[in-house]
């Protein structure tokens, strides 16, 4: 009985990066993640694609990155880069999303203060139409 080919399937590999298969599938169309060729012929591994330790590390790389905010522009762009020749313009990308951050963090903090003032409003127990149905437009 021939050996199990080395590597992962997609659905393993997919699994062990936490997204589902068609997800590695559409970052292999957007050129973040590379397809292996197929086994030639129906040998070892029976034309199944195999992925190593490399794909799940960029895989997982791809989906950190996304968590902090990054586009997937932006980390086709990271994952282009020599870490050792090139530290500057992913400090830029850093940069520019922590600016992007900033301001989104920024917008929730005022809605959140301007929500808290129409819930405080509302508990005043005044007569009329609720404050925060009102500044909705209810």
């Amino acid at each position: 009985m021939p050996s199990p080919a080395p590597g992962l399937t997609i659905a393993r590999l997919a699994e062990a990066g936490g997204v589902g298969v068609e997800t590695v599938r559409y970052y292999q169309r957007r050129g973040l993640l590379p397809e292996p060729p197929r086994p030639a012929g129906s040998g070892s591994g029976g034309g199944v694609r195999r992925y190593g330790a490399g794909d799940v590390r960029r895989l997982r790389f791809i989906r950190s990155a996304q968590a902090a905010g990054f586009t997937l522009e932006q980390i086709g762009e990271l994952l282009a880069l020599d870490a050792g020749e090139d530290r500057a313009r992913a400090r830029t990308l850093a940069e520019e999303r922590i600016a992007a951050l900033d301001a989104r963090i920024a917008e929730l903090e005022a809605a959140r203060a301007s929500l808290r003032r129409l819930a405080g409003a509302c508990a005043s127990g005044g007569k009329g139409p609720c404050p925060i149905l009102e500044a909705f437009g209810v």
